[in-house]
């Protein structure tokens, strides 16, 4: 039983919410009636409390000393972007709903509400779950990790298309890797027309690179037994010829 719960282990809505901020290198911020984006001037601490940097002359600042406290004054939006260039490469929206605290010539950001959207749909993550959640251990190496697979191990991603159910592979024109986690690797498959994605779980939670390299290459030899779909077969005949 324990291996069946590790197998289909996923990130809870928290901990992707978590990942994606900590991943992130902008934000937009709406307040007043404006949007403005900031890029590479947010931090964030232990408890997920994002801490932004602004001017001193700014109008967002001004706003935040002003507004009254306690009153949900501001909106921060991150994006979830897949580091690999897939189709729709928006994988996601985290939205925090709060208002700003100055302190020591930076705004803290308190946050009433998290909402995260993903192609599932939204959800609203609780305050407490989302201050004790930790990010994917692997969250700030994704973009790395992935763009490597992609670049340099091509022939890695087509053997493992080997796992994948053959008729979610039909009329595939290209497969790449569109995100990974300590818990599974996810494969966009593209169409003519259309695109899907399919989650290939590790068989243990990987804690670090280390961990991910062995999670792979179990990966790879799960694939290297499996027979090849016969959809991917005719799609390379067919770019081939």
């Amino acid at each position: 039983m324990g291996d069946s719960q590790t197998w289909t282990a996923a990130p809870s809505a928290a901990e992707r919410a978590r990942s994606v901020l900590a991943a992130a290198w902008s934000c937009a911020v709406t307040a007043e009636g404006g949007r403005e984006e900031y890029v590479g001037a947010h931090a964030v601490d232990d408890d997920g409390r994002v801490l932004l940097h602004v001017p001193d002359d700014s109008a967002l600042l001004t706003a935040a000393i002003c507004a009254p406290r306690g009153e949900p004054s501001a909106v921060l939006e991150f994006a979830d972007v897949a580091p690999v260039a897939v189709r729709d490469r928006i994988r996601g929206r985290l939205w925090l709903a709060g208002w700003f605290l100055p302190v020591d010539g930076h705004l803290v950001f308190q946050a009433t509400r998290v909402v995260l959207r993903r192609p599932s749909g939204a959800v609203v993550v609780g305050l407490d779950e989302f201050a004790a959640a930790e990010p994917d251990p692997l969250a700030t190496a994704e973009a790395h990790l992935l763009n490597h697979l992609a670049d340099a191990h091509p022939d890695a991603v087509e053997r493992l298309t080997r796992l994948v159910r053959p008729e979610s592979l039909h009329g595939a024109v290209r497969v790449l890797p569109l995100a990974v986690d300590r818990h599974g690797l996810t494969l966009r498959i593209e169409q003519a027309r259309a695109q899907g994605e399919v989650r290939l779980p590790f068989h243990a939670p990987a804690d670090d690179v280390a961990q991910l390299t062995e999670r792979m290459h179990v990966l790879l030899t799960q694939a290297s037994t499996a027979s090849c779909p016969r959809a991917l077969q005719r799609q390379r005949t067919d770019r081939d010829g």
